[in-house]
């Protein structure tokens, strides 16, 4: 007997332990069931509602609240012009248990989704990449104030569009806003994000986007609008075929407002720098975590350059920044593991959720965990696919290397001695480059690091390669791009990729494709030459003269290894991925199909004009 009350005893004092190791941990005996569609149903609770703004319109919001009412939760706010769908008290949003958004219900907080102005159930006019910070405050003061079971702190997040909503909040000056993470948030339409990159209009994204997501409405609704198809064939058939901008601006009609709009901006001017997200991040109050994707296809300037402008205008701002080896949105996958034919040989996406965005909200919401934990800069590198931590970004040397172009497509470190060297080729816009090999109906994501062999192979692309890396070189930062150049016509584009050239003997054990000789895209953008020496003035190239066009390519974060080479591609089309230049200085969204002619383009390697890419490189 006195064996067993031992027994009992010592079986109670460990169980004692592990809840109070569970209760210091935030944790509850209910973080080991199973999160599914009905776990959620029977913890939480559906509201839809209409919240008054202050100028009386209302904005359609949905929140997910905790049954279980004897403790305090917080709020988490994701504002969308996608839909809160699915709606109906009785239908929950299947990415609460579906993602890993279920930890945030097992850690117990108050899911709240919004329609933002202008957008499916919600009253008001939509206005593109223009959003009302009264919105926000409104729509978190009204929360905290008639919620109940509210801790008082809030946090918005989102991804993409959303994080531009995330992002626009964090500057709204509600107090109850702790934390915010705008993930992969959209900056400047003008200059790098989605639908132009250095003003050369992004053409199958800006136009895909607009006639879907751009369609009017005439009244709050549940109902998506019609997705009209504009074509059955593939992108590169229908877009060269389109011939023009202006014959897709027939095609749509006057129904698209903000494709309208934006064929009447064709230089960055006051409408574009009024949607310039950069232009207004002083003393941001509540903790940021921006997070963006190395190889995004949509919005990776937006999330390097926001983390540049708030570290630079509000430097007192508690702010994180993570970059990883992704396309759009894949952070917020259960198992990201490879992209496109590359491997990155662990789980990114959990070692992000469980490792820093979960505790960052946790801290900053429930007071949870070690915010010293979290690093203030984590970026993947690609190629040797290690997690890095840095104190800030530009983590690289402080004298810049550069990679220079020299005869017979060599890459080298040493300039060019050769007074009089260059390579020339024939840009023809009746035959554009393509961006992908093969035949596709819509944009790859993948592209950002596919094979670029079909394009070395191309007259109308140059190809400039390094010898065998005796060691390993850590690419980090931005790359600049300056190439001198001569063109027979007034305006031309310039494409410069920076490419890892695979060992010829490389392979994955069970990869099909041949990945000897794998040629990766790490970066590559394009330039609209027209804008080489101002966006605001574009000015006509005099033909047969030599100029410098310079241009910066979104930060890398990438090792070329040991015995990998270095290469560097030139070409003037990119095709359907950005629209088609002309070639001739003219308004491009205006003019005719006989107005594109081919252009002959000379790019120099000579001691007093010695193209290069520069970069820096990790210690």
């Amino acid at each position: 007997m006195i064996y067993n009350m031992q027994m009992k005893n010592n079986f109670y004092g460990s169980l004692s332990v592990i809840l109070f190791i569970l209760y210091l941990c935030g944790s509850s005996p209910l973080l080991s069931q199973e999160v599914n569609e009905q776990w959620i149903k029977e913890h939480y609770s559906k509201q839809e509602l209409m919240i008054e703004m202050r100028d009386g319109i209302r904005l359609f919001t949905v929140v997910y609240l905790p049954n279980e009412t004897n403790s305090k939760y917080p709020v988490l706010i994701h504002r969308t012009p996608y839909s809160c769908r699915p709606y109906g008290v009785d239908h929950y949003h299947p990415q609460l248990w579906k993602t890993y958004w279920k930890e945030y219900m097992k850690k117990g907080y108050i899911f709240v989704f919004q329609d933002v102005r202008g957008k499916w159930m919600s009253e008001g006019v939509f206005e593109d990449m223009v959003d009302m910070p009264s919105d926000t405050y409104d729509t978190v003061d009204w929360l905290v104030r008639n919620i109940p079971s509210n801790n008082g702190c809030v946090g918005l997040f989102g991804i993409s569009y959303p994080g531009f909503y995330a992002m626009k909040g964090a500057l709204s000056g509600h107090p109850a806003i702790k934390a915010v993470s705008p993930l992969a948030p959209p900056v400047d339409w003008f200059m790098g994000d989605d639908f132009h990159h250095n003003g050369a209009l992004m053409l199958e994204d800006a136009f895909g986007f607009h006639t879907n997501q751009g369609q009017p409405r005439r009244h709050p609704t549940s109902v998506p609008g019609k997705r009209v198809e504009y074509y059955r064939t593939d992108n590169y058939s229908f877009y060269l075929c389109q011939g023009t901008i202006k014959n897709l601006t027939r095609l749509t009609g006057d129904s698209i407002r903000f494709w309208n709009d934006m064929v009447q901006h064709p230089d960055y001017d006051e409408w574009w720098k009024a949607r310039d997200l950069r232009r207004s991040c002083h003393d941001v109050a509540p903790a940021i975590l921006i997070v963006g994707g190395l190889f995004d296809t949509d919005d990776c300037f937006g999330a390097w350059n926001l983390y540049k402008t708030i570290k630079k205008q509000s430097p007192k701002t508690d702010l994180r920044l993570v970059f990883g080896p992704w396309f759009h949105g894949s952070w917020a996958q259960d198992n990201f593991t490879s992209l496109g034919h590359i491997r990155l040989n662990s789980n990114t996406s959990e070692y992000y959720q469980k490792n820093i965005e979960l505790p960052f909200f946790n801290y900053h919401l429930k007071e949870q965990g070690n915010i010293s934990k979290i690093p203030k800069i984590t970026v993947f590198f690609t190629g040797s696919n290690q997690w890095k931590t840095f104190d800030d970004w530009k983590p690289g040397n402080k004298n810049n290397h550069s990679l220079y172009l020299h005869e017979n497509g060599i890459l080298g470190f040493e300039p060019p001695e050769n007074p009089s060297s260059s390579t020339g080729y024939l840009s023809d816009p009746s035959h554009p480059v393509p961006y992908m090999d093969g035949v596709q109906k819509n944009r790859v994501k993948e592209y950002m690091v596919n094979d670029q062999r079909f394009a070395s192979r191309r007259p109308d692309v140059i190809t400039f390669q390094s010898n065998i890396l005796l060691e390993d070189i850590s690419l980090s930062g931005e790359i600049t791009a300056e190439i001198y150049a001569a063109i027979t016509t007034t305006d031309i584009d310039f494409v410069v990729k920076v490419i890892d050239v695979f060992p010829d003997d490389f392979s994955y054990d069970g990869e099909k494709y041949p990945m000897g000789g794998y040629q990766m895209l790490v970066r590559g953008d394009v330039m609209r030459g027209r804008y080489r020496n101002s966006f605001e003035h574009p000015e006509a190239f005099v033909p047969g003269q030599k100029e410098l066009i310079r241009f910066e390519l979104p930060d890398v974060a990438h090792t070329f290894r040991k015995g990998h080479r270095i290469m560097v591609q030139i070409q003037s089309s990119w095709f359907p991925l950005v629209d088609r230049n002309p070639q001739q200085f003219v308004n491009i969204y205006q003019c005719d199909e006989k107005e594109f002619v081919s252009s002959g383009v000379t790019v120099f390697h000579e001691k007093d004009a010695a193209s290069r890419i520069i970069f820096s490189t990790l210690q």
